[in-house]
């Protein structure tokens, strides 16, 4: 499997990266820059001891890449969206891991939009043909980056084609101790951006940086 970044070279993007690379996946990062990009690839290949890490220009990551992650900071992601829009194609998944959040006296506090969520905000933007799904929201991203550390939670995928959400779970599968489940259509992306809130706020409460979602019973 072929697993592209647009925005791979953040602590997010580099965990998720990694944790796919070490799982026998081809990762591209793209950037603006391909030697920026090419760069982060050199660095990651470097801790996992292999060279399945590619960097590359934007475009042409996403013209090599069927499954793509969005990881820029939420601010960012229209923008980003905005700036290869044309180097899209039909058929392709964007997986949308952004949360808006921001940071008040200690706390995190939801941005509360206009659509619900965040990526409701980013499916107004993706090319026609292109299925946004929203995933791996609630998943810290210091735990990911830590490949000495088992994941040993669920992630929570939605989207509204049934189709693309069984993609990015199958993609998820190939994560150790990580379980996707279905979690429905798109909208429920305002649920899980604001659970990632939670989380954070108790990793705060209690000083660690793992908090966490597990569904029992399923």
């Amino acid at each position: 499997m072929q697993i592209g970044f647009l925005g791979g070279t953040g602590i997010e993007g580099k965990g998720l990266a990694l944790r796919f690379a070490a799982a026998g996946a081809t990762v591209v990062l793209g950037s603006r820059s391909e030697e920026r990009a090419q760069a982060a690839a050199g660095e990651y290949n470097k801790l996992l001891g292999n060279s399945s890490i590619l960097g590359m220009e934007n475009g042409k990551m996403l013209a090599a890449c069927d499954i793509v992650f969005l990881t820029v900071p939420y601010e960012n992601a229209v923008a980003a969206i905005e700036s290869c829009k044309s180097d899209f194609r039909a058929g392709q998944v964007l997986i949308d891991v952004t949360v808006p959040m921001a940071f008040r006296e200690g706390r995190a506090e939801y941005v509360e939009l206009e659509t619900g969520s965040n990526s409701e905000l980013l499916a107004r933007h993706i090319p026609e043909g292109v299925d946004l799904v929203a995933a791996f929201k609630t998943v810290p991203a210091h735990l990911l980056a830590d490949l000495s550390s088992e994941l040993n939670c669920d992630i929570f995928v939605c989207g509204d084609s049934g189709k693309a959400r069984e993609k990015v779970m199958e993609a998820a599968r190939m994560l150790p101790t990580l379980r996707p489940l279905d979690a429905g259509p798109l909208k429920i992306a305002r649920i899980l951006e604001r659970m990632t809130v939670l989380a954070v706020n108790l990793n705060r409460r209690y000083k660690k940086k793992g908090a966490r979602y597990r569904i029992e019973g399923l």
